[in-house]
């Protein structure tokens, strides 16, 4: 086996750049102490980090098979674990998330009990046994299990369905950042952000992605928990936020009281932070949890971060590295949103018309801050606007400002009048996160594109290079399409997240867990129960998103997995039990691959 340079190199090499960033975000502030215009440090920032991103692209290309789909299987667990912590942590995560518990109050912690949750899924039922079975992709290990085409192209067409949907929320997500930081137009900054992806994935495939994923990992865990970390020094004398934000809940808590007594909140609409049961009902918040956790333990491509260990030892080890990781920033995210809904209540809610911070109109211009109904582009606007609101005083109620939930993140260190740098770090940051994830997925749907639909299926004596190179077409048509389509900003980021972890749970996990842990599971139930799941999983967001249709007893689309995953799992358990058993040699194989000793199924993606 070929020894891979940077896995044998990875502490020093990633020591040295975490040293270069600490130095580079000391240099930006004293270029902005010494006057340097703002934007100016934007574009520095944004460079900067996508000059590493590419860099690390190009030093790690490759042009062999199992470089390219699995990173030649070599990547040690610490590292993978950031490598999947990164591809994890996407804009949703990093930008959405902290919106949506502002937004959301308790109910919003859902969102993080699903994706920790789905975390021990991932580890305990299914990837260390992937990494046993030895695949390339995840249509790869359903074609092996079940044998034929019909799983490997049901496989192909769910994970391209939810992959797709999720990698349009990440350019969505670039097309915020860049266009807030760069100056530039929404639909140009969408096509930023495709140029850096194909550059880090098109070069090097998996092995290129996981190396820039370590980098960008340790720039968006930086640039998330620096902030917070500054407002509760500032706040409450000490720096570890995590522990420190329960005197913001109290204050945020009796500023809602104050806000109720004045009439600058009305009881009807204000969203009580720590209440429950205020955004969601019980039922849609069960059913939130339960689809995340399950989406979390079928998303392709996570999965196969866990097919790049080198062992299955490794893999379990990376499960647990990666929880770890993750946690870093999952523990943050509820102070975050404290933070942030503590300086609005302090510093905005009941302020003078005539006196509202700047950032309003700066995100305002942008068409993601509204006041009186109408977008906050100038102060001129938001005067007119508000006094054609008859009850309005003079003063900003809390009923007036309408904030996008995606921009509570990347606004926080303007809220609170943090020094420029730390606002441009959290862009790239939040950058690092979509570009990270946007690999992940493009990868996802072009390996299974490339090596399921088109080696697997229509040309078995492809050689490797036109391999590579018709994975490398399917990804850049991918990019493509995807960027097309959040240019056209189809719903906010964390919504389309949700949907796709819907799309994932529905047509994978049934097939998946039955595929491991049941041998008795057929072809035929597995196929079925796939297409049942997704099917009704997909129908039911469509219609109900675009047609009209009313949502089944309230559960919202974000959740339509409720559904689909028992059905998935009833037909193809029904559908198995009146179809012929599987050989003996399949089902030799099934109770092989739940041993953590012993050779792989697969060598090299072939059986």
């Amino acid at each position: 086996m070929r020894k891979d340079k940077v896995a044998g190199r990875a502490g020093q090499l990633y020591g040295t750049v975490a040293g270069l960033l600490a130095a580079f975000i000391a240099g930006l502030v004293i270029l902005e102490q010494i006057g340097v215009p703002q934007q100016v440090l934007g574009y520095l920032f944004v460079a900067a980090t996508l000059v590493l991103y590419a860099g690390i692209g190009i030093a790690s290309r490759t042009v062999h098979v199992t470089d390219y789909y699995v990173a030649g299987r070599q990547v040690p667990g610490v590292f993978n674990g950031m490598a999947t912590a990164a591809d994890w942590l996407s804009g949703a995560s990093f930008i959405g998330l902290a919106g949506t518990l502002y937004m959301l109050g308790f109910d919003g912690l859902a969102y993080l009990l699903g994706w920790t949750g789905g975390f021990v899924l991932v580890a305990v039922l299914i990837a260390p046994y992937l990494r046993k079975f030895g695949a390339f992709t995840l249509p790869d290990f359903l074609a092996a299990r079940f044998g034929g085409h019909a799983a490997r192209l049901t496989g192909a067409i769910v994970l391209f369905a939810c992959s797709f949907t999720y990698v349009v929320a990440q350019f969505y997500a670039t097309g915020l950042i860049a266009s807030r930081f760069l100056g530039i137009p929404f639909g140009t900054a969408v096509y930023v952000g495709l140029g850096t992806v194909l550059f880090c994935s098109l070069l090097g495939g998996m092995r290129s992605v996981t190396w820039t994923q370590v980098a960008q990992y340790l720039v968006l865990i930086v640039a998330f928990m620096l902030p917070v970390a500054i407002l509760s020094a500032q706040h409450f004398g000490m720096p570890l936020a995590q522990f420190a934000y329960g005197e913001a809940l109290e204050q945020i808590a009796a500023l809602e009281q104050q806000m109720l007594a004045s009439g600058l909140a009305d009881p009807e609409t204000l969203v009580r932070h720590l209440v429950p049961g205020e955004a969601l009902d019980p039922l849609n918040f069960t059913a939130l949890i339960v689809c995340l956790i399950i989406g979390t333990a079928s998303l392709p491509h996570l999965l196969m971060r866990f097919l790049t260990t080198s062992s299955v030892r490794d893999a379990r080890r990376s499960a647990g590295w990666t929880l770890f990781f993750v946690l870093l920033l999952y523990a943050t995210v509820p102070a975050y949103a404290a933070f942030a809904k503590l300086e609005v209540y302090q510093n905005v809610i009941g302020a003078s018309l005539q006196a509202l911070p700047d950032w309003i109109y700066t995100y305002g211009r942008l068409g993601l801050v509204e006041i009186c109904g109408k977008a906050a582009g100038s102060a001129e606007a938001v005067r007119e606007a508000c006094a054609a609101v008859p009850e309005n005083a003079g003063v900003l109620r809390l009923s007036d400002l309408s904030i996008d939930r995606d921009v509570i993140v990347l606004a926080l260190p303007e809220i609170a009048g943090l020094p420029y740098v730390i606002a441009g770090l959290v862009a790239a940051g939040g950058l690092a996160a979509t570009l990270s994830t946007a690999n992940g997925l493009l990868l996802a749907v072009a390996n299974a594109l490339g090596h399921d639909v088109y080696y697997r299926t229509l040309d078995s004596r492809a050689p490797a290079s036109r391999r590579l190179l018709v994975a490398r077409l399917f990804l850049l048509a991918t990019a493509a399409v995807a960027a097309v389509v959040a240019s056209s900003r189809p719903s906010d980021i964390l919504s389309m997240v949700a949907w796709a972890f819907s799309l994932a749970a529905s047509g994978f996990f049934p097939a998946l867990v039955l595929g491991i842990w049941w041998k008795r599971c057929t072809a035929a139930g597995a196929v079925c129960g796939m297409l049942a799941g997704f099917g009704l999983t997909l129908a039911y967001l469509v219609m109900t998103q675009y047609g009209g249709m009313a949502e089944w007893y309230g559960i919202r689309n974000t959740s339509a997995a409720i559904f689909g995953v028992p059905l998935g799992f009833a037909v193809a358990i029904l559908v198995s039990l009146v179809t012929r058993a599987p050989s003996r040699h399949v089902q030799a194989m099934v109770e092989e691959i739940r041993k953590p000793a012993g050779k792989p199924v697969m060598i090299d993606g072939a059986s």
